[in-house]
Order: C-alpha cells, then structure tokens, then sequence
C-alpha cells in the first residue's frame, strides 16, 4: 500500500479518504463461530478489564462501545477479529510501536493468546452501525 500512497498528492489523499469515508460500515467477521465462554472472557477483558492480570478495560481507552476517542484511540467496534488479533501480537512481540507512551505494548504483553483470540472476537461480534449515531454526531444507545 505504500508505494501507492507516496504517489498521491494532498488532494489525491483527501479524494480517496472522503471516498472511503462515505461507503457503509461493513461487520466485522470472525466472532461467530467462537464459543460462549471465549465471548464472555473477551466482554469482560473490554468492559472491566482484568485487574489480577493488571490488563486495564479496552473501553478505558477506547470509549462506551468501543468506538474510539479522538485521533490516538480508534474505533475497535465491529472490526475483523483477525485484524485486531494481528496488532495485538504485533505489539505484543514489539513489532509495533505507533501507540502513545506504549500503552497497548504494555497491556498485550500481559495478555495470553487466549485473552487476544477472546477480545478480538468479542469486538468484531460488536454492531458498529448500531453505535455510529446520527448525522448530528450523536451515539445510538
């Protein structure tokens, strides 16, 4: 992808980000084919955290719903499992370093494979479209 992008000019950018913007949110997949019990884990890893663990809710971060907070804490909600499976063990085997004073280093580095695969599916299990809002930038409940 980068190769492509060095060639865009600003306009040529912002043309294809306001393109991507405007097409409907698509679910996310690979949550619903997991068990119960890993969904229960990934809702309380999202929701409460795991203070034996010393693993801090996603939602402290990333807002109700996961829908993210500002530029540094994107939206999480009805992404790909695999996607947010992938940067967990990207940050967790330093492979990533792009999060500020290496909050999500720290928190997947005390995180099991399973804790990843639980959270992971949980949120891609998550009506995204449910929670967007009006277009008066009001979040659905």
């Amino acid at each position: 992808m980068m190769p492509f992008a060095n060639m865009l000019n600003d306009q040529q950018i912002a043309d294809v980000a306001a393109y991507y913007s405007a097409m409907p949110i698509t679910p996310g997949q690979g949550g619903d084919d997991v068990d119960e019990a890993l969904l229960a884990r990934g809702e309380q890893l999202a929701e409460r955290g795991d203070w034996d663990a010393y693993i801090v809710s996603c939602k402290s971060c990333h807002g109700p719903n996961g829908t993210g907070v500002g530029e540094v804490f994107p939206g999480i909600a009805g992404q790909h499992a695999g996607y947010i499976s992938n940067q967990l063990h990207a940050w967790q085997n330093d492979q990533r370093h792009n999060d500020p004073q290496s909050l999500m280093g720290a928190i997947a580095k005390r995180m099991s494979d399973e804790d990843i695969q639980a959270v992971s599916a949980w949120y891609a299990t998550q009506d995204v479209n449910a929670q967007v809002g009006s277009e008066e930038g009001e979040v659905a409940q």
